[in-house]
């Protein structure tokens, strides 16, 4: 209740993250026909969705977003399903290592932690990823324990059910479930009665992810590598391995975890060693899984640490284990109240202190609590759909603020089964003509416009002075600015395609590296300025069309190979090249591409068969680089050191052609 509350009175607008995460949740609900707008394409259409980041959390949130509507603060009621659950875990958790009581009590202070309570009214992935690794971990820990309360088939079979779940929420599961895996794993392989567990619960767990990651696993290192990594290094974060990143999260844990919490639960714990070494009853039962709890934190923020990326949410899957530690120290000064002064006193105490614990958070998140009147963003992306109809449609936003951006816009084009989305292009001067010549919608504001902003008022000056566009409707934002709705005019020409180009570029790898450099130059801005990408259906329905009249089209072909890539369907991209291997005998790269996209489906025997037969007939580097790779992850480990060498001369080879002026295209 207090955070529906909450989120009346607040204001702000979805900002990137959350209005992303909106909208992937809103395209699994469509995907699975919960949500108007979509409906079943099949298991390679659903895994479409989720390129970058697993599919279960948006699984879960279109589901519940079918129930309570996609209104943003609707759609948080998701945060509510896995609080839940995350209160139901530490609370059991807590009755494991003590008494019921004790798990109510750890439960208490979990739901009055500061950044919990934040994270419960923000539309990202932290609180799922936190509550599916916490139920990992108490399972996996429940069947780590010794015989006859641990080491049951049930147990084992529970447990890396739940694992592969936090995993498929978010790959950042494994920073807290790797170590503690990684342990349970090897004690379990050192007991005869376990080692067939945990080979069983290890083949759950990975063939649980193995669909999701072997579909998307090229985007997902890319994507992983630019969150993470590159992430790190523009926001200046320290060395993993410094003494700077070490010590990153420590001084955070008061104000995430509450001062009264951390101070009351210090308190107690120093009191409760103190009367244990001194053999003075009431002490808390000492019960076993203490030792498992700890590591579990320990490890846990030891690698979340070791993440070149820093952000206070991201230590959030510890929290609640180190709530649980404290927690003990608040029931060892409860039991020697209740010892000294009677039960009631006792209880007395623990509600007073669970009572300043919740209001230190509720005055921390009174203090966040925006009530400034935001932009119009619903009535403005209402007003573009009125107007654009029903028809798939994309609309150009210039500006890039945390509260006015390409996610927020598309949420709201995307409501109630709209087809509007919202695509961010233009930061870049060569993009400019690009956008002029193909743009049919855009969104510009006077004033401070985010990020890149000198190239963007270039932009916003451009489409302002070209006779092409013309004004539709103005609303007020902050600070004196104003966003504006262009739209090009009726008697302008109309928008260019891109569709003869991308046959152009098609055709053009057939010239190898430095076509396929060009192919991918030109999609980036194309992709955002034709949101839908209905280019693609357009090509393949001109494509097929000039196969059924001529089967040996080149344009046709190379055409159709490039959507199978640009899809994700190697299969079929591999199909078309070997078409085009047959047809084109004295081109060797047909069959490199072909062995590329067979890697990409884990196919490296095919692979390897496809790159060494080429290789044979065209004595091209890249394509010896590609056998003896394509081989050695066959498992032919007599080929690693050909690779050595190969691999490099292949990679030189690509740089050398990227180097050579563009040929003229055909």
């Amino acid at each position: 209740m207090a955070d529906r509350l909450w989120l009346h009175a607040d204001l702000r607008l979805p900002a990137w993250d959350e209005a992303n995460y909106i909208n992937s949740s809103v395209d699994h609900g469509r995907a699975l026909g919960l949500l108007p707008g979509g409906g079943w394409r099949g298991w390679q259409a659903l895994l479409d969705l989720s390129p970058k980041i697993p599919p279960l959390g948006s699984l879960v949130g279109g589901t519940v977003i079918a129930m309570t509507g996609d209104d943003p603060d609707a759609a948080l009621w998701v945060q509510s399903v896995w609080e839940a659950l995350l209160l139901v875990v530490v609370a059991a958790w807590g009755r494991q290592l003590v008494s019921p009581a004790f798990g109510l009590l750890a439960a208490a202070l979990t739901a009055a932690a500061p950044a919990l309570a934040a994270l419960r009214v923000d539309y990202t992935l932290d609180l799922p990823v936190t509550a599916s690794a916490l139920l990992a971990l108490w399972l996996l820990g429940r069947w780590q324990a010794p015989a006859p309360s641990g080491g049951r088939w049930g147990q084992a079979v529970i447990a890396a059910g739940a694992i592969g779940a936090a995993v498929l929420v978010k790959q950042s599961a494994l920073l807290v479930l790797i170590p503690p895996c990684l342990w349970a794993a090897g004690t379990g392989l050192g007991r005869r009665g376990r080692r067939l567990q945990v080979l069983v619960a290890l083949a759950i767990a990975v063939g649980m992810a193995l669909p999701w990651l072997r579909h998307n696993w090229i985007m997902t290192l890319g994507g992983t590598n630019r969150a993470v990594i590159e992430s790190a290094a523009q926001e200046g974060d320290p060395d993993p391995f410094s003494l700077a990143s070490l010590l990153w999260y420590p001084p955070l844990l008061p104000a995430q975890l509450g001062l009264p919490a951390v101070l009351v639960g210090l308190a107690g714990a120093l009191l409760g060693g103190w009367r244990r070494w001194r053999s003075i009853p009431p002490t808390p039962p000492a019960r076993a899984g203490w030792g498992w709890l700890i590591g579990c934190a320990l490890s846990g923020w030891l690698f979340t640490t070791l993440s070149p990326n820093k952000d206070p949410r991201y230590i959030a899957p510890v929290l609640p284990l180190l709530l649980i530690l404290l927690s003990r120290g608040w029931w060892a000064l409860a039991l020697w109240l209740r010892a000294r002064w009677g039960r009631r006193a006792a209880l007395a105490a623990l509600g007073l202190g669970l009572v300043g614990s919740a209001g230190t958070t509720a005055v921390q998140r009174a203090e966040a609590l925006e009530r400034d009147p935001p932009l119009p963003l619903a009535s403005l992306v209402g007003d573009l759909r009125q107007r654009a109809g029903p028809a798939p449609t994309t609309v150009i936003v210039i500006p890039t603020t945390a509260d006015f951006n390409q996610n927020n816009v598309t949420m709201f084009g995307r409501a109630g089964g709209g087809e509007v989305v919202g695509r961010e292009t233009g930061k870049r001067r060569e993009e400019h003509l690009l956008v002029l010549q193909e743009a049919e919608w855009l969104l510009l504001a006077t004033g401070d416009q985010g990020t890149r902003r000198k190239e963007s008022r270039q932009l916003s000056r451009k489409v302002r002075s070209d006779g092409r566009f013309s004004l539709v409707r103005s609303w007020p934002w902050d600070k004196g600015r104003r966003v504006e709705l262009w739209q090009r005019s009726a008697d302008a020409p109309p928008p260019s395609r891109f569709d003869q180009r991308f046959i152009r570029l098609a055709r053009g790898m057939e010239r190898g590296p430095a076509g396929l450099a060009a192919v991918f130059d030109a999609i980036g801005p194309e992709h955002q300025l034709d949101g839908h990408f209905l280019y693609q259906q357009r090509v393949a329905r001109w494509a097929e069309a000039r196969l059924r009249s001529d089967p040996d089209d080149r344009d046709a072909l190379w055409s159709l190979g490039l959507l199978g890539v640009l899809q994700n369907r190697p299969l079929v991209a591999a199909r078309w090249f070997s078409r085009l291997e047959t047809l084109e005998p004295a081109n060797p790269w047909p069959a490199a591409y072909r062995a590329v996209v067979l890697l990409a489906d884990w196919r490296a025997p095919q692979a390897a068969a496809v790159a060494a037969a080429a290789e044979r007939r065209h004595p091209e580097p890249v394509l010896r680089g590609l056998a003896d790779l394509a081989a050695s992850l066959s498992g032919n480990v007599r080929r690693i050191p050909a690779l050595t060498s190969s691999l490099p001369a292949a990679v030189e080879a690509v740089q050398s052609q990227l180097s050579r002026p563009p040929a003229p295209p055909r």
